[in-house]
């Protein structure tokens, strides 16, 4: 029997009355919808199962149950920094909030939109010690530019609407936190206040533009076009302009130092690049900045600029959206506000030759040395491997448009030394450090760019904080490919409470885990490398699986992540270290005072007498 007809009065009154149906939830995971939010990551619980019905009755939107919601949250910071765009993350009150909290930091610290959902106790039990009663809305201020709780139905397009809104406007997290009955609360339970006007909310576009006046992008030129031996460092905020970039570099006569959340705003084969700074950062950029008399600043404010010029060195331009940060690290003359791209492009017709390339020739020379360097230790046939063996072979197997997420501790470094190709990305937890991050980034920008290579670049101490998320990916059969240097050690922190502090390691070692055989439990192929010999024959294997794969590679932890780039007092702190009893002192010393690592490091020349005893 054919049904009946709806008149169309009578579909008007359905339609209505399904509206009056719809939850607080329902109406925010729509509303998420509309805005063009369609992947949440997770883990129910409780305090948020109401939530989560409406995830189920709401397929359209991905959910990705993770392991750890810390890690739900780093999955939204990898998704949107390699697509500009936010993903949510979901997590129940109380602890489950709690964990999300160092996730948010990394998004608010390197300016990453995302959307986070929390639960509470029941509405009318909040803050009389009722179970996981945490004030997540009050507690995620700090880290979020939006922090608000969810009042009931009425209130859920309106808070929804702000809180993507904020995201993406000032490029952090956002923050939602909703009473676990009012999660269910349905549009015909909830009243609505006289000021609420029905509608008053849109989706309107918010793309923007920031563009400084003609006469301050005038000034930049003329302080530029004053200077003969230009430096551009160049930090996130670059990203996307690298062309633009390259073309500012090119008439200026300047090489391009990349920060940490640069490293992949021009390829690292570009002929105007010097690779990295800070300690693990290259011989050729620190020459760059001690040697230049101008310098631009294209959307970096790292916190090693003690590696840039001295104040007063070098005449200063700064570009950067954000205003607060002109001027926060370098005394620069001229700011100029604004996107990078277009603000380069603006500056290039005022920009006169400088037709004395000997400043850039020599940066170029020098960088192409330190690749020299590179490639004589990666030619090592020694073991345990030299980390400079992993990353010249996975630099040579990745696939064309790999994206590669990096970690915290010495991967750090090695990560650095990854030679990426045009049209390769990059990023690790840049500011915040957070240990763990590559694997949930990676887990992010595999649903962000399903027809991407993703690699995730990570060390032992970091893996071994999310393990569980190697489950994930068997579970989704994300074809990540996860690369783990194994040494034992948080051999980060030896080098540092070494050349930092002037101390022997202490706290660093690491209970060995088989890696290969817990990514096997989890479902991945997995691949054990010692050999440096069979290093590009396993990458190749591992890289041409068509599912998530882990390759485990057993490296030397007292490999010197930066010897190049020692200051002299860094040198010195590692003789004292020495002197009172580090244990390995042996094995740093003899990788310290390899011939051609002292030949490109004036600290180790400095201090080769001193340290040569313990080899």
């Amino acid at each position: 029997m054919d049904k009946p007809t709806l008149e169309p009065e009578e579909k008007g009154i359905a339609v209505a009355q399904a509206e009056a149906k719809k939850s607080t939830s329902d109406l925010i995971i729509e509303r998420l919808l509309a805005w063009g939010v369609d992947v949440c990551f997770g883990i129910c619980g409780d305090q948020v199962n109401g939530f989560f019905e409406s995830l189920r009755t709401h397929p359209q939107m991905k959910f990705v149950h993770v392991r750890h919601e810390e890690n739900a949250a780093l999955a939204c910071v990898g998704y949107a920094k390699f697509t500009g765009r936010p993903a949510a993350c979901v997590a129940t009150a109380g602890p489950g909030a709690i964990h999300l909290l160092n996730g948010l930091y990394d998004a608010r610290i390197d300016g990453a939109a995302v959307i986070a959902i929390t639960g509470l106790a029941y509405h009318d039990t909040v803050g009389a010690h009722f179970l996981q009663d945490v004030p997540s809305d009050r507690l995620f201020e700090q880290a979020c530019m939006f922090s608000e709780r969810v009042m009931g139905p009425t209130h859920a397009v309106t808070a929804t609407d702000l809180a993507v809104r904020s995201a993406l406007m000032n490029r952090t997290p956002s923050h939602l936190a909703i009473p676990i009955d009012v999660q269910s609360w349905t549009l015909d339970q909830d009243t609505v206040s006289d000021k609420n006007v029905p509608g008053h909310t849109s989706l309107a576009s918010q793309g923007f533009e920031v563009m400084p006046p003609r006469d301050q992008v005038v000034a930049a030129a003329e302080v530029l076009n004053a200077c003969r031996r230009v430096a551009i460092c160049a930090g996130a905020g670059a990203r996307g302009a690298g062309e633009a970039l390259e073309q500012v570099a090119e008439v200026l006569g300047a090489p391009i130092i990349k920060a940490g959340l640069g490293k992949d705003c021009v390829p690292d084969d570009s002929p105007y690049t010097t690779g990295g700074m800070g300690l693990i950062g290259t011989r050729a950029s620190h020459e760059a900045f001690e040697d230049c008399d101008g310098f631009l600043i294209v959307g970096s404010s790292t916190p090693y600029y003690d590696f840039w010029p001295r104040p007063g060195q070098a005449r200063g331009v700064q570009i950067d959206l954000n205003a607060d940060r002109i001027g926060m690290r370098y005394p620069v003359e001229v700011g100029l506000v604004g996107h990078a791209e277009k603000i380069l492009g603006a500056l290039l017709p005022h920009l006169e030759r400088n037709e004395d390339r000997a400043f850039l020739q020599r940066a170029q020379d020098s960088y192409r040395a330190w690749w020299d360097l590179i490639g004589e230790q990666a030619a090592s046939s020694g073991t345990p491997m030299r980390p400079q063996v992993v990353t010249w072979e996975l630099s040579k197997a990745l696939p064309d448009h790999a994206i590669v997420t990096g970690d915290a501790g010495t991967v750090t470094a090695w990560g650095g030394r990854l030679l990426l190709r045009k049209g390769m990305n990059y990023s690790f937890s840049g500011t915040l450090c957070t240990m763990g991050a590559a694997l949930p980034y990676a887990i992010g920008a595999q649903f962000a760019h399903p027809d991407r290579p993703v690699i995730a670049f990570t060390g032992d101490g970091s893996l071994s904080m999310g393990m569980g998320e190697l489950a994930t990916l068997a579970q989704y059969n994300l074809p990540v490919k996860v690369v783990v240097l194994h040494n034992n050690s948080l051999a980060l922190e030896v080098w540092e409470q070494s050349a930092l502090l002037g101390n022997p390691q202490y706290g660093c070692e690491l209970h060995p885990i088989d890696f290969q055989a817990v990514a096997r439990a989890c479902g991945l192929r997995a691949f054990r490398v010692e050999d440096p010999a069979r290093a590009a024959e396993v990458f190749a294997q591992a890289m041409a699986h068509d599912g998530p794969c882990l390759v485990e590679a057993i490296t030397d932890p007292y490999e010197a992540p930066f010897g190049e780039s020692l200051k002299p007092v860094h040198a010195q702190h590692i003789v004292e270290a020495f002197g009172k009893g580090e244990p390995a002192a042996g094995r740093m010393a003899r990788n310290l005072l390899e011939e051609h690592r002292v030949a490109m490091s004036p600290a180790l020349q400095e201090h080769q007498d001193a340290l040569s005893p313990y080899r």
